[in-house]
């Protein structure tokens, strides 16, 4: 079983590197940035569909990459298979956000249906009983599988005291996270430590912006905040503290650098969203070193995974600026790697 996994990475790993100069990054991802209208954006990425609207384009590159990410997913068993088949989980945290946003404003199905992405069967959503739950204690219940539950149900008081999506959006995060770093050092030893890394990358940006929007964008108090942190990470459960009760987010950033971003962002009052396009950026530059490092391993398999998902992001980000006819410059200095210097 061993030497049929290795043969199954092996064949992934040298798969996954043709795939690589395939997608949407550098002078590609320049070139996308020029064009002017969605249909020929539509027609640049997928030239066999036609797709005149940017809800059908983005729905066909999230089903594109959850399809990719199902078929690596099933060609390895054991730790690592798990693993890789946690990473597609993620669609549906982000289906269950738009259910949550639509329980906490009161829209109904029909109105949230266009907002959701239909999902394979294992991924798919029970999207009548979760839309009649008529609690946040309810919808809890019947969330699937038991991480995410778990990590929803422990921001239901927080949610009951104030009732607004972030918290309990922030507990399927936790949930996932707390899960995905479970499953990353659950592998072999010869795979764990790059796709270990990557994770805790991903959980401290998760941290970073609880402190960020959460602390000084929406004025939470750090006792709400302070049970979401996800154990294991390089932002440890103290220095989380300390960053939700610094005076200024400033101060905060100071103590996240070289854990979560590599530099601090120029002004004395950095931004939310500039912070965390910081720490993406570091999440992208993890990924491609793992893929260069972890040549014929998991690690590249898991890196390609990171890197898609980026592309995934960035593309998504230029069909809306393609949508509000905003200039290619301006599409560009919103995507990963995004280069604050020039803003």
């Amino acid at each position: 079983m061993a030497a049929q996994t290795a043969t199954d990475l092996d064949f992934l790993a040298a798969n996954v590197h043709g795939r690589r100069s395939r997608l949407a990054e550098g002078d590609r991802l320049d070139e996308l940035c020029r064009i002017r209208t969605l249909p020929e954006l539509a027609r640049a990425l997928f030239p066999e569909a036609r797709l005149a609207t940017a809800i059908h384009l983005q729905r066909v590159l999230v089903l594109d990459q959850v399809e990719e990410l199902s078929t690596i997913a099933s060609k390895v068993g054991g730790a690592s298979g798990r693993l890789l088949g946690w990473l597609r989980m993620r669609f549906r945290v982000e289906n269950l956000k738009v259910l949550l946003r639509g329980f906490a404003t009161g829209m109904a199905l029909p109105d949230l249906q266009p907002h959701l992405v239909p999902l394979p069967d294992d991924l798919a959503l029970d999207l009548e009983v979760l839309a009649s739950a008529g609690t946040i204690e309810a919808f809890t219940g019947v969330v699937d599988p038991e991480p995410l539950r778990a990590g929803l149900a422990q921001t239901i008081d927080l949610y009951n005291q104030q009732p607004r999506p972030f918290f309990p959006e922030a507990g399927l995060d936790h949930g996932y996270l707390t899960e995905l770093l479970a499953r990353a050092r659950a592998l072999p030893r010869a795979h764990r430590a790059d796709v270990v890394e990557m994770a805790c990358q991903e959980a401290d940006t998760f941290h970073l912006a609880l402190v960020a929007r959460g602390r000084f964008v929406y004025g939470l108090a750090p006792a709400m905040l302070q049970p979401l942190h996800v154990p294991g990470t390089r932002i440890t459960r103290l220095l989380f503290r300390q960053m939700l009760g610094a005076e200024s987010l400033a101060e905060a950033t100071a103590m996240a650098v070289g854990l979560v971003i590599d530099t601090r962002p120029d002004g004395a009052d950095p931004d939310a969203s500039a912070l965390e396009a910081l720490a993406w950026n570091r999440f992208y530059r993890l990924a491609n070193r793992t893929f260069r490092r972890s040549h014929m391993g998991l690690g590249a398999v898991v890196a390609y995974a990171a890197i898609r998902r980026m592309e995934l992001a960035n593309l998504i980000t230029l069909t809306e600026g393609v949508r509000a006819h905003l200039p290619a410059e301006t599409i560009r200095r919103r995507l990963i790697p995004r280069d604050l210097d020039t803003e």
